[in-house]
């Protein structure tokens, strides 16, 4: 969910925080402006998430956003800055060994064979169309210094300087979200040693978390997701408040504000602050399993009610 403002640079939050403070609560559940935010990216510490179904599960994902302190973040950062960003994001990402070793593309150099791959791919950001983001001026000098880095395997992928400094995802088809997870916490790990070695680290801090451009991504900015068939659920009468009580939340399939295609769903946390990295993705995996029962169950014409979760 957007909220209708963005930051300039990370000291926003500090500086408009009569603003932004109750934007946030509000946003986050009741987070208050003295709680403090926990980071865990030890993939051990999460319970399951190899096996979910995959004759419903199609795809596994895990995102978030970072930003490199010392620059204004992308409505306010300078060309300079912007291109500075992109240089530090190349050589970093150019140090990664083993399946993590990759390719950087730039929006603008690009050959038409290569935008077709990556639009094929479902890699390729497009520039905003978004009133927010372009209101804001995420999209001033585009393409310029904008890309993508995705490993040899197609499974880790950076995109720079698009609505943050940097947005990591990593994916697969099918439902084993612990080697997601796994592989997201290790290439993450490493890009941010990367930095820090460059004299960058990313912009942290114990209320907030992860500093990013939107209020909705503080904290964690991670958005672990799934695309499941729920063609029965779906139509289920307490389908929205089963999802409510979880903590999960529907799109489309084709992202923000889409319609669900064939009863397939792209399923995720719906919080990002004041919970874990690996709680969140953990109420995924809890959440989506049930969910796939209750389809099952619903497939036989058996009922649901003692299912229903309670409230997490």
């Amino acid at each position: 969910m957007t909220v209708g403002c963005v930051a300039g640079d990370e000291e926003t939050y500090e500086v408009f925080r009569e603003l932004l403070d109750p934007v946030i609560e509000d946003r986050h559940g009741g987070y208050k402006p003295t709680d403090k935010h926990k980071t865990d990216l030890n993939p051990e510490n999460l319970k399951g998430g190899e096996d979910l179904d995959p004759n419903y599960v199609l795809s596994s994902r895990v995102r978030t956003g970072r930003s490199i302190r010392g620059f204004c973040l992308p409505p306010h950062c300078s060309r300079g800055e912007r291109r500075a960003v992109e240089k530090l994001s190349v050589d970093a990402l150019g140090a990664l060994t083993g399946d993590l070793k990759g390719k950087y593309y730039a929006l603008k150099d690009m050959t038409e064979a290569e935008q077709q791959q990556l639009i094929d791919d479902h890699f390729l950001f497009d520039k905003p169309v978004s009133p927010l983001l372009l209101a804001s001026g995420m999209a001033r000098d585009w393409p310029d210094a904008r890309g993508i880095w995705h490993n040899d395997n197609k499974t880790f992928l950076v995109w720079v300087n698009e609505e943050d400094h940097l947005r990591v995802i990593s994916m697969q088809k099918g439902g084993n979200m612990r080697e997601v997870f796994t592989r997201f916490c290790t290439g993450l790990t490493k890009i941010e040693g990367l930095f820090k070695e460059q004299g960058h680290p990313f912009m942290w801090n114990e209320h907030l978390g992860y500093v990013l451009t939107c209020p909705s991504n503080l904290g964690t900015g991670l958005r672990a997701g799934v695309h499941v068939k729920l063609p029965n659920v779906s139509k289920h009468a307490k389908f929205e408040e089963a999802l409510k009580k979880l903590r999960l939340q529907k799109r489309g399939t084709g992202g923000v504000d889409t319609a669900a295609v064939g009863g397939v769903f792209d399923i995720s946390n719906a919080d990002r602050l004041g919970f874990s990295e690996v709680e969140l993705v953990q109420m995924v995996v809890d959440g989506v399993n049930l969910l796939v029962e209750m389809e099952k169950r619903l497939e036989k014409g058996q009922s649901i009610d003692d299912l229903m979760p309670a409230q997490k």
